[in-house]
């Protein structure tokens, strides 16, 4: 099963254990029909927490009361740990156009494939994609000056890179 980071729990809403997620699905959602997140409480061990409702705080934030998480202490323990969705639902919850949207497809660059984007770390100024280069991690930017183009139904993102960044990886 696939899996793809949202965002994160950025603390804990009144005394009932209610949290608020941060998150990057590109539009104000409350997650209608969502039944579970995954919140990854160690590096790669994502655990299931069921849904007992959800609503939209603002178009990056989503108060959430999760099974199980009762009180203020129990909210607080999930602050700040990343947040995770099946693919299935992130394709129904993320907006076409928001950056995360971009996770899965592949970069080319000058006519090569350079990989697949595995994280999408947006910044105030440019998006930044994470892919596994010749073994070495690369971030390489996403802006006005290097997007080319998105090929949606190919899921290719076509990047025009500065001369000398792959050379950092390689």
């Amino acid at each position: 099963m696939n899996y793809l980071s949202i965002g994160k729990i950025v603390g804990s809403f009144g005394t009932q254990g209610e949290v608020v997620l941060q998150h990057a699905l590109g539009k104000k959602t409350a997650l209608k029909d969502l039944e579970a997140i995954f919140v990854e409480m160690r590096k790669g061990e994502l655990l299931p927490y069921f849904l007992v409702s959800a609503r939209a705080k603002s178009d990056t934030e989503i108060y959430l009361k999760l099974d199980g998480v009762d009180n203020r202490e129990a909210a607080l323990k999930l602050n700040q740990r990343p947040v995770w969705l099946e693919e299935a639902d992130f394709k129904k919850h993320a907006a076409a156009s928001a950056p995360v949207s971009l996770l899965g497809f592949s970069v080319v660059h000058a006519g090569e494939n350079l990989g697949e984007i595995l994280e999408v770390i947006e910044q105030p100024h440019q998006v930044l994609c994470r892919i596994d280069f010749k073994g070495n991690e690369a971030l390489l930017p996403v802006n006005d000056s290097t997007l080319v183009k998105v090929d949606q139904p190919a899921r290719l993102v076509y990047l025009n890179l500065p001369d000398g960044l792959l050379d950092l990886y390689a």
